[in-house]
């Protein structure tokens, strides 16, 4: 009986972590252009716009963090990676516990998603701007 307990613990976590990657990928890009509202202030996400407060998004799916000419990078300084889904969702949840973490530098962005939804709907946007 002890193993069958087992089994079923072991489903159930596979589908705990299939459920969870599959929420970013279940992102809708037009969704994610309404969220992506509240990150006007900062940033735009257009081919050729100017930096703002924050970088220009424009392709930062797929490009190597820190890596445009935006000159105010702090925690990005020194980044070693380049933005997927699943990094730009653990950032936007908290950019300076994740900036910490990889670089060692607090970045300057005071912005939290904490809805996955909201996280996932964004990051289907940004996929979506290149």
């Amino acid at each position: 009986m002890w193993f069958m307990k087992k089994g079923t613990c072991l489903a159930i976590a596979a589908a705990v972590a299939l459920a969870g990657g599959s929420a970013l990928a279940a992102g809708d890009p037009a969704k994610g252009a309404k969220v992506f509202k509240k990150c006007k202030a900062c940033h735009t996400a257009k081919k050729g716009g100017k930096h703002k407060v924050g970088p220009n998004l424009f392709g930062v799916v797929g490009r190597m963090a820190g890596s445009t000419d935006f000159k105010r990078y702090k925690g990005l300084k020194g980044a070693d990676w380049t933005w997927d889904e699943a990094l730009l969702d653990e950032y936007l949840k908290d950019p300076k516990a994740f900036s910490k973490k990889r670089t060692g530098k607090r970045s300057s962005m005071v912005f939290k998603l904490k809805k996955s939804g909201d996280r996932a709907n964004i990051i289907a946007y940004l996929k979506s701007v290149k």
